[in-house]
């Protein structure tokens, strides 16, 4: 990613060179004056360019339009503006402009200009019946470089969101035909939790109260049509980071600090009711528990930093292997749990094992050489019979199936049943 500043004041852009290279470590290229930017501009292609609005050979705004005409997002930098000069250069479909007070406003150009390039992933629905409205949001969103998708009303937002899962934030309007505002995010918040998906409400009604009817019926904040561009855009970004921070707190409580599977707080807090659900329905449920043979071993040879080394490795394999359709949870140490729920413990034995033999075929890469890692696990399944089975007495027995593995020699997949 490659930024161009355009800015006559060499303090400022010291400022910025030393905040850009802080935060974002990226390739910046100066230029002093509208002449230096074109031919810096017909040279190289930028990401964003972040334009002092007068300078020394252009001071009526020209900088802007130029960058503009290279499709380049542009952020305006200006000491002052009055009125006329805001409405025009909103109009021109720049990203923002920024009042030169204090550290604070270049932090937030920093912070803007990180926001554009997490932007690019960012998948947004908007959902109103009305094309003019549903347009206008969709071209200030598409400013700040987010991916838009377009639905006509509630009933279609529905659709979209079924089968585009990966959609962070929905903007929907309040009046819709079929399944308005209200309604869709009930439904919403039904499937998606406030870390998945965040949403913001729209309505040109003058009823003081659906502000707060939105926010209690699960979105994240309102905004009242007709809106100015800037509090639109201050909205969505503070609802995503917002967003981005709430996923930041939900994967500190719910993730190995290290391995980045899942703890074994989130593994207790999904199948301790979980496991009652699957009695009641006699559904099948099997636990697999691991523990990467003689690690302590490799700990006392090579030290913990490669110790942690060959944990990391051993983790993506799991993940690789049972991730995507089952749950991955360190237990604590160099012990793991799989559990594959809907699956019995044959099945579960015939996965497990083939994991063993795979990793004991394929040596782990680290800093001090390849190192050869066996593992041994236990399997026991829910059983029919045991009513009173709760999830620690499950864990139990498949406890004591890897011990028998270990009693067995190590390099081993035992299920419990086999050992009674």
């Amino acid at each position: 990613m490659r930024i161009l500043v355009v800015e006559d004041s060499k303090v400022v852009s010291r400022i910025l060179q030393h905040l850009i290279a802080q935060e974002l470590g990226c390739d910046v290229d100066f230029a002093e004056d509208l002449a230096s930017a074109k031919q810096l501009l017909e040279q190289k292609e930028y990401f964003v360019a972040i334009t002092d609005l007068n300078l020394p050979d252009a001071n009526e705004g020209e900088i802007v339009k130029l960058v503009l005409s290279k499709q380049t997002p542009c952020i305006v930098l200006t000491g002052s503006l009055d009125a006329q000069q805001r409405k025009r250069l909103l109009q021109l479909g720049i990203v923002d402009y920024i009042l030169k007070e204090n550290r604070f406003s270049y932090e937030y150009v920093v912070r803007l200009v990180d926001r554009l390039q997490r932007n690019q992933t960012v998948k947004v629905l908007v959902a109103d019946d009305s094309v003019v409205s549903r347009k206008f949001v969709r071209s200030l969103l598409e400013q700040h470089l987010y991916q838009v998708v377009e639905a006509d009303d509630g009933n279609s937002a529905w659709e979209v969101l079924q089968n585009q899962p990966d959609i962070q934030l929905l903007i929907t309007d309040y009046n819709m035909p079929g399944l308005d505002g209200f309604g869709l995010i009930l439904k919403v918040r039904e499937k998606f939790s406030r870390e998945e998906l965040a949403i913001i409400g729209l309505s040109s009604d003058d009823d003081e109260s659906l502000s707060a009817r939105f926010i209690k019926n699960g979105a994240n904040d309102f905004l009242q049509k007709p809106f100015v561009h800037e509090e639109f855009h201050c909205r969505v970004l503070n609802t995503l980071d917002s967003l981005d921070m709430i996923r930041k707190l939900w994967d500190q409580a719910n993730l190995d600090y290290l391995t980045g599977v899942y703890n074994r707080r989130y593994f207790f807090s999904q199948y301790e009711e979980l496991i009652i659900l699957k009695k009641q329905k006699r559904g099948a449920l099997t636990l697999a528990l691991l523990d990467i043979d003689l690690f302590k071993g490799v700990n006392d040879t090579y030290g913990h930093d490669v110790g942690d080394e060959v944990l990391v490795e051993f983790a993506a394999r799991l993940k690789r292997s049972f991730g995507q359709h089952f749950t991955v949870s360190r237990f604590g140490g160099e012990e793991f749990i799989v559990a594959f729920r809907g699956l019995n413990e044959v099945k579960s034995f015939a996965l497990m094992d083939k994991f063993r033999s795979q990793l004991e075929s394929k040596p782990i890469s680290t800093s001090r050489g390849e190192l050869s890692v066996t593992v041994s696990a236990g399997i026991a399944s829910l059983s029919d019979d045991e009513s009173e089975e709760s999830l620690d007495t499950l864990i139990q027995r498949a406890d004591k199936a890897l011990y028998d593995a270990k009693e067995a020699g190590r390099n081993l997949v035992c299920i419990e049943s086999d050992h009674e």
